[in-house]
């Protein structure tokens, strides 16, 4: 029954609707309704984890995410993982988080991850981990790519957030189920591919208007950053956080 997973699914509609979103799920069906498989996202914004969880509900699944373990420190947030069956991902356990979603997946649950493991400020689709791949592997489950768009014009990272209510679409689509065959390094360019692809797709038939918006990327008139200026800013980041830490340490 999954009464807490229920809740959060209305709730989570409710704040679409105050906030202005209209959201639409494609091709459900390429979701298998039973049965392991991971879910792999692209990732461009704070809230496209809703669009994720929304294409289980239509396909008549609860997705399990993968998400930072820091976020499961607070007593609510412990009860909403437990309950979720969420899988808590601890930089510096990562191989018992890995164990868990292998675990999960052989288990017959549908695993939500983000191959590319942050918010792409360019909102194409950067070099993926091989997570997902590996993950796919093990358990012997496809990989489903799915592709969320809209939500980034909402709260995206390096931009102002637009929680105010407005017509926004939120197009989400799945694609076909990738068969787990080969190595890591060939499944997750496999991947890669069909996730900029259907990408591309979404982005075309969601519109590229008006010209130089900000969330929209270089290569459809935007004015987003660049994939090579997004991973610049993304490293800066990196290093400003670690000399944080380490001076923190002193």
């Amino acid at each position: 029954m999954e009464p807490v997973y229920r809740v959060l699914v209305v709730i989570a509609h409710t704040l679409l609707a105050v906030i202005g979103v209209r959201p639409r799920v494609e091709n459900a069906d390429r979701l298998p309704a039973t049965g392991g498989a991971v879910l792999a996202a692209n990732h461009t914004a704070y809230l496209d984890f809703i669009g994720v969880g929304l294409a289980g509900r239509a396909a008549g699944r609860f997705v399990r995410f993968m998400l930072k373990a820091e976020a499961a420190k607070m007593p609510i947030m412990r009860f909403l993982v437990r309950q979720c069956k969420a899988v808590p991902v601890d930089r510096f356990a990562g191989a018992d988080a890995y164990a868990a979603a292998v675990q999960s997946l052989s288990d017959g649950e549908v695993v939500g991850v983000y191959p590319e493991a942050t918010i792409s400020r360019s909102f194409e689709i950067k070099k993926l981990k091989s997570g997902a791949a590996r993950m796919a592997l093990e358990a012997n489950v496809p990989i489903v790519p799915v592709i969320v768009w809209g939500m980034q014009r909402k709260w995206t990272k390096g931009q102002p957030r637009h929680l105010r209510y407005s017509r926004t679409p939120m197009l989400v689509r799945l694609g076909d189920a990738i068969a787990p065959t080969g190595d890591a390094e060939s499944l997750t360019a496999q991947l890669r591919t069909r996730m900029q692809d259907l990408l591309e797709q979404v982005q075309l038939e969601y519109g590229t208007e008006p010209a130089g918006a900000p969330w929209l990327p270089v290569r459809l008139g935007g004015s987003a950053p660049t994939l090579a200026e997004a991973d610049k800013l993304d490293a800066d980041e990196l290093a400003a956080k670690a000399a944080a830490r380490a001076e923190k340490a002193k």
